[in-house]
């Protein structure tokens, strides 16, 4: 079977893109390792029955638009009941829909990129000598950790003595944090270091800068 066989045209352009990233980063096995990421993505949608959902979800969570079909609608409110609790964290509109209106296999792409950044570098903490419990630490220091659904529950397989301000981030902020990231990694990596050295967690120096409108 060729590698393109059985994928929409969009799942055609996101094998392309991460076999391409992975190779720059390195991997030999790129091709490989982006169609196992990418067909794992495409069966967890079906099996989740999101495969389908529409390109304007996002509109229809914040009631701009209408869902046609009931069971849409049905997800839609589950989603919407969380959106009080995101907004204290600084979660905005345009943030919702960044999210929600992309491909349900685009956002499941994105998910799995960072558990695999997070993998490595469990990996890596590892085999530099710590435990399992500190390597899960580690991640929490250096990667911000994001959830669905509502960020004020404490987060399962976490690290202990977490306070709220260290739990999942709403994932809506993904983008925003992601464009903070790059900034302050280039303009002032020093600063940055410290900052994030002197955070009980990553996700802790996010809310410090969402509530000094840096994010």
């Amino acid at each position: 079977m060729g590698l393109f066989n059985n994928y929409n045209e969009l799942e055609k352009q996101l094998l392309e893109h991460y076999i391409q990233f992975f190779s720059v980063m390195g991997l030999p096995d790129a091709k490989k390792t982006a169609k196992d990421m990418l067909d794992k993505a495409i069966s967890e949608s079906k099996e989740r029955k999101s495969y389908y959902l529409p390109s304007n979800f996002g509109d229809i969570i914040l009631e701009n638009e209408k869902a046609e079909n009931p069971i849409i609608e049905k997800l839609a409110e589950f989603f919407r009941k969380t959106l009080s609790t995101k907004r204290v964290e600084g979660v905005r509109d345009e943030d919702v829909r960044w999210w929600w209106n992309l491909n349900d296999i685009e956002r499941r792409m994105i998910l799995k990129i960072d558990e695999f950044h997070k993998l490595a570098l469990f990996i890596k903490e590892m085999e530099g000598g710590k435990s399992a419990k500190e390597a899960g630490k580690a991640i929490w220091e250096a990667h911000p950790t994001y959830t669905e659904t509502d960020p004020s529950i404490k987060p399962e397989k976490a690290p202990s003595g977490l306070t709220k301000e260290d739990y999942c981030l709403p994932i809506e902020l993904k983008d925003r944090i992601n464009i903070y990231v790059e900034k302050r990694g280039k303009d002032d990596p020093e600063g940055f270091k410290k900052d994030i050295e002197a955070s009980s967690t990553f996700n802790a120096l996010v809310r410090k800068e969402i509530k000094a409108g840096k994010i």
